[in-house]
């Protein structure tokens, strides 16, 4: 910092102001630029270690997460926290737990030892948690999980609103017959989006109680079982909304090898928005996106705001229809 002092013509403590953009300091325009300038001849690099010290800050957040680091389509959580920490001169320590429970102490203490600034706990699906007690009082947020007693604010999908999102594609479109091949029973988002299926449904003065509900398993292979039982029954539903786009997939190879044409015959909904699968094939799927990257920022976004204090036990954030090409108006 001396040298860049020097070469600037102005003092050490200058080139500190400068480099920090320390608040409350005015700098010359030009004395800017000759630092700046400096800087880049010299090749000078701030010290963060020494950075850490004086600020009590390291510039890292832990980002513990069961698997979402080996998920593609659910690393957009990684990604968006990264996105702003980065934007914030910070960067994200990832650790990859695979549900061991061991695993994630270990990683809690090890990110306490780097005296890393937060911790964001992420989960690849949404599920409760126990996350044992984080060392050193350390700032922590979960995203797309939660713990039983809402000990730790969390960000979650707006299931309910998104299952009411998915019938409302098809109801706006003209269908009243419409069959829901849902996934795993008993899922937390399972359970939001059937409500949110039923809710919709009433609102639009439809009985839910005369639609085909079948449970799946969040799977291909029974989105594709499911639609072939569909199709052996004598008044079948002229709209088909899936658990997820796995099992729109297979829901789609059963309409073609049976020969029904969607959305002509059909209409098809799915539910992630995983644009790998959906957008690749004919028809695109209409989907319901859920909000992974917007979850992953929000986070943290809170994290360089007001960290965890004063935060809600829990933060809804909505999941958004995503119109393609798989729904059309019921045949007459």
């Amino acid at each position: 910092m001396a040298d860049v002092g020097r070469l600037a013509g102005v003092s050490a403590t200058t080139v500190s102001f400068v480099i920090n953009a320390s608040p409350g300091e005015v700098i010359r325009p030009e004395t800017r630029r000759r630092v700046l300038a400096a800087v880049e001849e010299l090749g000078y690099r701030p010290n963060r270690a020494a950075q850490g010290l004086r600020t009590r800050r390291t510039s890292t957040i832990g980002f513990i997460t069961d698997e979402v680091a080996v998920e593609a389509f659910v690393g957009q959580i990684i990604t968006g926290a990264h996105d702003v920490a980065w934007h914030n001169g910070s960067v994200l320590l990832v650790i990859n737990t695979m549900r061991s429970r061991a695993v994630t102490r270990a990683a809690l203490d090890n990110l306490a030892d780097r005296q890393v600034d937060s911790i964001i706990f992420a989960s690849a699906g949404t599920r409760r948690v126990a996350l044992p007690p984080s060392p050193g009082h350390v700032p922590t947020i979960l995203v797309n999980c939660f713990t039983a007693n809402d000990s730790v604010p969390c960000v979650l999908p707006d299931e309910v609103g998104g299952g009411r999102a998915a019938v409302r594609i098809l109801i706006d479109a003209g269908h009243t017959n419409i069959a829901y091949l849902t996934g795993t029973p008993g899922a937390w988002a399972t359970r939001g989006r059937l409500r949110g299926f039923r809710e919709e449904l009433r609102q639009a003065g439809i009985d839910p109680r005369n639609q085909i509900v079948e449970a799946g398993n969040y799977q291909a292979d029974s989105g594709y079982e499911l639609t072939l039982e569909l199709l052996t029954k004598r008044h079948r539903p002229t709209a088909i909304l899936c658990g997820n786009d796995r099992m729109a997939l297979g829901s789609l190879m059963a309409l073609r090898q049976k020969g029904v044409d969607v959305p002509a015959e059909m209409s098809l909904v799915g539910y992630d928005d995983q644009d790998a699968l959906v957008t690749r094939i004919s028809p695109t799927i209409t989907n319901v996106r859920l909000p992974f990257y917007e979850m992953g920022r929000w986070a943290a976004e809170r994290m360089f705001g007001q960290g965890a204090q004063g935060l809600a036990p829990r933060t809804q954030m909505p999941c958004v229809p995503v119109l393609r090409e798989s729904v059309s108006a019921p045949r007459s």
